[in-house]
């Protein structure tokens, strides 16, 4: 079955050679996100809950250009830093996701510079 990459309008430059998010079919594919604007700027040094908010509104506008939402979104993803930060990306996570939630787990890791908190990476039905 053929895929199609999801670049949306404004993404930050990859770190490394992959897409924002792949379609195949109807399952949308989004890439590991980190906190950055479009121009490759971190966002939120130092703040958990903004880098959260910056990831999860990236994962959106991956979702939202393959044609979904929130909504359809099955699986997430998480790696957090530290997991001391994990009450505050829970409090900013069940904003996006309190009703219906996806399946999910959060696992500690090292991310691929130390001013990244939290990484994201989700599946989508649409």
């Amino acid at each position: 079955m053929a895929h199609e990459a999801i670049i949306p309008e404004g993404s930050a430059p990859p770190l490394a050679p992959y897409s924002p998010g792949v379609k195949v079919g109807e399952t949308v594919y989004v890439s590991g996100v980190l906190s950055m604007d479009g121009d490759g700027n971190i966002v939120g040094v130092n703040d958990i809950k903004k880098q959260t908010r910056q990831v999860i509104e990236t994962i959106k506008s991956v979702v939202e250009a393959a044609g979904g939402s929130l909504s359809d979104i099955a699986f997430n993803q998480i790696f957090l830093d530290d997991l001391s930060n994990y009450a505050a990306m829970n409090e900013v996570y069940a904003e996006y996701f309190s009703n219906n939630p996806p399946a999910r787990y959060c696992i500690r890791a090292d991310l691929v510079k130390p001013e990244f908190l939290v990484e994201i990476s989700s599946t989508a039905h649409i």
